[in-house]
């Protein structure tokens, strides 16, 4: 081992995702991310001032988020106003990003204990006037909404860059034909498997409630879904297309921690470490092709970590849509992976949802939790990006070695 610091995961947890407009939407995301700050070092003997960072995703950061919703929820979780708070926004993969850097910092010796996350209300973005170029304007200019995709679009980008986040994953049907009724399939299984994941107890230990709230599980989950039910949806981005809003994550709301801390901070944590960060991965694409970007990111992650697909023993790739899902995973199986059976074994996003800047902080729990659950040495976590970004990150479970 080298005698560089080594980041590990101490502690995670998160909230349960709620739809939009659901029973999180009156709940203020600093509150949110507040919330799981303080759960997660209620799960340790930390001393909250020993704390030497806070970084937390955030998409959004336009309304409630407050510009930079770590300092903001850290106060409001009461840690000393000694620990200084940073926020970042990679859109979907904020809080994974908040996960990477903190594990840096540790690697670096620049901090022992960094508590990461992210945090997202969908529900509660708001929307944006632009300022007029002149005053007293005589035209109407029309509000434009935060919650999700491109928005006051610089018109010297390329327009095939900004098209929607449905058509561009339609556009990637049409590149790597992954037909309706695969995609359904696939739908049909995340809400299987995070029901029963549910059912068994997985998520009790991952998951805390919100203060005031009664919501006990994850809002989105359809017991009930079925290739065969999926199948009488509608498309959404295009009248002969492939997307639905079975197939695809919805808007959601959430939070999620992640306590990462070095070896040598376990005594001051007051727990063993549960899982280490043993490679990251970022990657990059054209803007449109966003949901491929996690093949890369990931075999940069796998060749960073010293290790390849054939040692990987689960994945947790967020389910943004069930094609860009489906791509990533032909992909890595060409590639060695096991097969698909070892992919969000759990359930995934288009059944738990996917708050934007929370959901790298639950899949880095999950995959964390599903290691030591089923005894696997490697792991990876991955994530596509909006406007094409990846990121991917290989956790070890160094009591399965």
């Amino acid at each position: 081992m080298s005698s560089t610091p080594q980041a590990h995961l101490y502690a995670t947890v998160r909230t349960p995702f709620g739809r939009f407009g659901g029973a999180l939407a009156k709940t203020r995301p600093d509150d949110l991310a507040a919330g799981v700050l303080r759960a997660a070092l209620a799960r340790t003997g930390l001393d909250p001032a020993e704390v030497d960072e806070v970084v937390l995703g955030n998409a959004n950061g336009a309304g409630e988020d407050n510009r930079n919703v770590a300092r903001m929820a850290a106060l409001l979780a009461g840690l000393p106003v000694s620990v200084p708070g940073t926020s970042v926004n990679r859109l979907c993969g904020s809080s994974l990003d908040a996960a990477m850097i903190g594990s840096r910092t540790i690697e670096t010796g620049d901090a022992d204990i960094v508590l990461t996350g992210g945090v997202e209300s969908m529900t509660r973005a708001p929307w944006v006037l632009p300022k007029p170029e002149r005053a007293f304007p005589a035209a109407n200019t029309e509000l434009v909404s935060t919650t999700l995709g491109w928005r006051l679009v610089n018109p010297r980008m390329p327009e095939e860059w900004t098209v929607s986040l449905g058509e561009s994953n339609e556009q990637l049907q049409d590149i790597h034909d992954v037909p309706r009724e695969r995609q359904d399939a696939f739908a049909a299984r995340s809400h299987r498997l995070a029901h029963e994941a549910w059912e068994s107890g997985f998520y009790d230990d991952l998951v805390v409630p919100v203060e005031g709230v009664d919501l006990a599980r994850d809002e989105g989950i359809r017991p009930d879904a079925s290739p065969e039910t999926l199948s009488a949806l509608k498309p959404s981005f295009r009248p002969d297309g492939t997307i639905t809003a079975g197939n695809a994550s919805p808007l959601s709301d959430g939070a999620s921690a992640v306590l990462l801390g070095s070896a040598a901070a376990a005594d001051r944590i007051g727990s063993d470490p549960i899982a280490r960060i043993a490679g990251r991965g970022t990657h990059a694409v054209e803007p449109h092709r966003f949901g491929f970007a996690p093949v890369e990111a990931a075999g940069k992650a796998l060749a960073r970590a010293g290790i390849g697909w054939s040692d990987v023993g689960v994945v947790e790739l967020n389910e943004a849509f069930a094609v860009q899902s489906l791509v990533c995973v032909d992909a890595w199986l060409r590639q060695g992976l096991a097969g698909p059976e070892v992919v969000n074994t759990r359930g995934g996003a288009i059944a738990l949802g996917h708050p934007l800047g929370a959901s790298g902080g639950r899949v880095l729990g999950t995959l964390a939790a599903a290691m030591r659950a089923d005894g696997h040495r490697w792991g990876v976590a991955a994530i596509c990006i909006g406007v094409g970004q990846g990121l991917a990150v290989v956790l070890e479970n160094e009591d399965a070695a």
